[in-house]
């Protein structure tokens, strides 16, 4: 193996740690959001049904006011009846009086339905302030656990970035340069051993030639198909004539 591709297996190593804890702490960011969402949408909920009976009780007042007037209007017509004495006039007064006891009874029949609309809307308010509550309550413990594990991930990261910065200072600069820009492309192991005569990045069958190239480890070697820096791995044998590949090579389609 290349000596500069020791220090930046190190560094690989290193960095593969760092994107494991970013995803993690990604997926912890995204368990408190959900969690703060979740009180969000609550209370929003309960803020928009306190709107909705605040309203209600307005429209109740309004339709008591209403049937008011027209109680007040009903004993106006009746005693006016007592004191007409003409059949037409009497009749009249019969016929305005029955048309405002049904607009009575609408009325009343009204009001009670808000009434109980109300009620109902209440008993939904309260529940959704229980609702509230409960997950208020039960959300602090989790968020705490996440919070704490944040803070863990935290601390390991920058105990890593300083390991790794210390490492860099002694990495080649060309070669560090390369793995790099590959491993912003790929946010993966870019610098892979070969294996059975197949890249370990892409897994596809590498030409006896590259693998030769790769064993000498005279310079870099990248596959043809991922891109991905190669190696030959210390601890393997150097394979013979008779080794029998386990899949098929493809067609290149990219070189480096």
């Amino acid at each position: 193996m290349l000596a500069d591709l020791r220090l930046i297996l190190d560094i690989q190593d290193l960095d593969i740690k760092m994107i494991r804890l970013m995803k993690l702490r990604k997926e912890r960011l995204k368990e408190l959001k959900n969690l703060q969402k979740v009180k969000e949408d609550l209370r929003e909920k309960q803020k928009a049904k306190e709107v909705e009976i605040f309203e209600q009780k307005k429209m109740i007042k309004l339709n008591e006011g209403e049937l008011q007037e027209i109680q007040e209007k009903a004993k106006k017509l009746e005693s006016q009846q007592h004191s007409v004495k003409k059949v037409d006039e009497f009749n009249a007064l019969n016929q305005e009086m029955a048309a405002v006891e049904r607009d009575r009874v609408n009325r009343e029949q009204k009001l009670s339905d808000l009434i109980d609309k109300v009620s109902q809307e209440e008993d939904l308010l309260q529940s959704l302030k229980d609702t509230w509550e409960t997950t208020f309550s039960n959300s602090r413990q989790q968020e705490f656990e996440i919070l704490e594990k944040l803070k863990e991930i935290n601390e390991e990261g920058r105990g890593l970035k300083i390991e790794r910065d210390r490492m860099v200072k002694d990495a080649e600069p060309e070669t560090f340069s390369i793995y790099e820009r590959l491993l912003q492309n790929k946010k993966d192991r870019v610098v892979v051993p070969i294996e059975n005569r197949v890249c370990t990045g892409c897994h596809i069958l590498v030409t006896a030639q590259d693998e030769n190239l790769v064993r000498k480890g005279e310079r870099l070697v990248f596959c043809e198909h991922c891109s991905r820096i190669q190696y030959w791995p210390e601890e393997t044998a150097p394979t013979g004539e008779d080794t029998k590949p386990t899949r098929r090579r493809r067609t290149p389609s990219a070189t480096v």
